[in-house]
């Protein structure tokens, strides 16, 4: 158990998320006298002060009645952050301090500093529109936000990509999302909204009317804005009969101008989804981006984590869809999903260099809260962070021998080892929606049972998320309110 005692601030979601970078999965509880403490357990004391001319922070560890660590920020109006809001400053102080504190305590790396409730590539499009040099960021980024040399270059590198399309964005314009919360089986490590399809198969083509008539009334909605690319995911969307997923997309196209529409992804996911018909169907309607996801290339880890299906089928349905003429195909991987080794991940890349596709998202497992594998933690073992750090730098490497950099990237809560997601790509290859999703510069709107709109406000930069029901049942039900909810937020 971790207590926390503070005084002087109120920061108290940002201290809880940095402990736990420390502390993964280890309870903590605040406390309103710092003089309770149960045996074997840490107190954490942080402490600001503002008071005349003192702007300081100090942090101490106790273990019993002993200070195992400390740390003092002297004035933290000197953090350099090339802004001078003094509450966020104040903030960062507390987070470095207890972050100084704690790495001489604890043998865990955080690599990414004390950024832990920010997409760190949103820092560096901040400093890069108020002109910042380079060598600049990366020294705010290592010093200020503690992120480790690597992760910091990497960030960069990600932004400069992705300002080549934010810099671009119109705001009449705008993305749409389709989820299909239909999976062939729920995969152990999930959290999405996901239903066996087998089980709900008498809810399919009523599902179907519903998304097309929330598609239908969300387009008299948008009547002042241009559709720019649009993404079916969910769920497995190729786990719809092909008639019902040729529909939605037909739809889609008669809502809004099909020509208009530079980017249309199609998540195929699921190799036992995936058969000629299908494949077929996408190519007609002119879908030239999809993603078939093996998540790893490994017989034993595909039966564990529930995936019916085996790495030739993965390999069947990656040629066959480049045979049917697709130009850009996406695979996904999970770097330290249970039991996998070192040489299990480098196996996983090989299979997939031979397949050579041109983007490649490399997840790190993280464990959701909604999944199943939360729900059975015990039964399982999951890679130390110094292993999962070799694993990451496996798939690097292979992503470099295929000519890929890295275009976008976003981290999760109860990731492992507090590392990221990174999505690689050819030159030219980049997945429009993902970059624009993530830097959120861009309307999204979201249709279908679990989605989130994502509305922009350019002249305030931010954005507010409109949910709809995740419950597939609920939707059907409530499909108007959910295009109801939608245009109280889009009449601004």
């Amino acid at each position: 158990m971790i207590y926390v005692y503070i005084e002087g601030h109120d920061f108290r979601y940002e201290v809880n998320e940095l402990i736990k970078v420390f502390y993964f999965n280890t309870d903590i509880s605040f406390i309103e006298n710092k003089t309770f403490l149960v045996e074997q357990s840490l107190l954490i004391v942080s402490t600001l002060s503002n008071i005349i001319s003192n702007f300081s922070v100090n942090t101490e560890v106790f273990s019993g009645n002993k200070i195992i660590a400390s740390n003092i920020i002297d004035d933290y109006r000197e953090i350099d952050i090339k802004e001078k809001n003094e509450n966020k400053l104040a903030r960062i102080a507390v987070k470095q301090s207890i972050f100084n504190a704690l790495t001489k305590i604890n043998p865990v790396k955080a690599p990414w500093g004390i950024l832990t409730g920010i997409r760190p590539t949103k820092i560096v499009h901040e400093l890069l529109n108020k002109d910042v040099e380079k060598d600049q960021i990366k020294r705010i980024l290592t010093k200020e936000y503690k992120v480790n040399e690597d992760k910091a270059n990497l960030t960069l590198d990600i932004a400069l990509v992705e300002k080549k399309v934010t810099d671009f964005v119109d705001n009449n314009k705008f993305s749409l999302y389709v989820n299909i919360p239909f999976c062939p089986t729920r995969c152990l490590y999930c959290s999405f909204q996901s239903n066996p399809i087998d089980r709900y198969a008498d809810f399919v083509d009523l599902y179907t009317d519903r998304l097309i008539y929330e598609i239908h009334k969300t387009k008299s909605l948008l009547q002042d804005k241009r559709i720019d690319t649009v993404y079916i995911g969910g769920g497995t969307p190729t786990s719809l009969p092909v008639k019902n997923l040729d529909r939605i997309i037909k739809n889609i196209y008669e809502s809004f101008n099909k020509d208009h529409i530079r980017e249309f992804t199609v998540e195929a996911g699921r190799p036992d989804t995936i058969n000629e018909d299908m494949l077929f169907m996408l190519h007609d309607n002119d879908i030239k981006r999809i993603s078939i996801n093996p998540q790893t290339m490994n017989e034993n880890t595909l039966s564990l984590i529930g995936r019916k299906h085996t790495s030739m089928d993965i390999i069947k349905a990656y040629k066959l869809a480049k045979n049917i003429g697709f130009e850009t195909i996406n695979m996904d991987i999970i770097v330290g999903l249970p039991k996998e080794s070192i040489e299990d991940v480098r196996f996983t890349m090989e299979e997939i260099m031979k397949l050579n596709p041109e983007n490649l998202t490399v997840h790190t497992m993280a464990i959701k809260r909604a999944s199943r594998l939360k729900e059975s933690l015990d039964e399982y073992s999951f890679t130390t962070q110094s292993t999962l750090e070799e694993m990451l730098l496996i798939t690097k490497s292979y992503a470099d021998s295929m000519d890929m950099h890295p275009y976008y990237m976003y981290r999760q809560k109860q990731i492992l080892g507090n590392f990221e997601n990174v999505g690689y790509s050819k030159p030219g290859k980049e997945c429009i929606y993902n970059i624009l999703i993530m830097e959120e510069k861009q309307t999204i709107i979201a249709v279908g049972a679990g989605g989130t709109s994502k509305i922009f406000y350019p002249k305030e930069n931010r954005i507010e998320r409109v949910p709809n029901v995740k419950d597939l049942k609920e939707y059907i039900n409530r499909v108007e309110e959910m295009v109801e909810r939608k245009g109280n937020f889009l009449k601004y």
